[in-house]
């Protein structure tokens, strides 16, 4: 039960941090388009409690896969809406993306730093759980950036691809967007969304770390 708690208080505050940001960067991205319906909304914001979706904040802890509250588009607004959907759904997992590079650098920083400083019992207090949430924010951010690249509706790699395809081809591949979330499921509880993204992540994650 201890152990639960500790993992819970070590993982909440990156997993906040990853999916808020990764949610704000889509509609900062759509409103910089022209499109004000998450501004509207009060999407376009850094508050958690904006973007937290309750079932997909709970799913990361059990099935280390999650989701927020996807931020409201409308492509009625933009100017070439193919083009700045591509765009938009980029914003996040590459946000994503960036907060796990930094994340691994500032934890090179605290290590490198840790080496040269004598040993203080309230430097270490303070250290090693900034260094545990520096490392699950690594992973956490690269979960949400590769697996949002994965070409299942309503994925954002679903949004890339679609900006990618020919007008026909692309709508016809958005047809499968009502079974999406059916397709993810199945996937995730059968374990072949683990096997295909993990080796995927654990690659990164080592890169970043080592």
């Amino acid at each position: 039960m201890q152990n639960s708690i500790i993992e819970f208080i070590i993982l909440a505050p990156p997993l906040l941090f990853a999916l808020t940001f990764h949610e704000f960067a889509h509609g900062y991205v759509a409103w910089r388009f022209g499109d004000p319906t998450a501004k509207d909304a009060g999407r376009l914001t850094l508050n958690p409690l904006s973007h937290l979706d309750p079932i997909g904040t709970i799913a990361f802890f059990f099935i280390k896969f999650g989701w927020a509250k996807p931020v409201p588009v409308n492509p009625i607004y933009f100017k070439n809406p193919k083009r700045d959907m591509l765009w938009v759904a980029l914003a996040g997992p590459v946000t994503n993306l960036v907060l796990a590079v930094l994340s691994a650098f500032i934890i090179k920083m605290i290590w490198a730093l840790a080496t040269m400083l004598p040993y203080s019992p309230l430097a270490e207090a303070i250290l090693i759980p900034l260094s545990r949430m520096l490392i699950a924010s690594v992973w956490i951010n690269l979960v949400l950036c590769i697996f949002n690249f994965l070409p299942i509706p309503p994925l954002d790699g679903s949004r890339i691809l679609t900006g990618l395809l020919p007008d026909d081809l692309a709508r016809s591949y958005m047809q499968v967007e009502r079974y999406g979330f059916i397709i993810i499921l199945l996937l995730a509880f059968s374990g072949l969304l683990s096997r295909v993204i993990l080796p995927i992540i654990s690659f990164a994650n080592n890169m970043l770390l080592s």
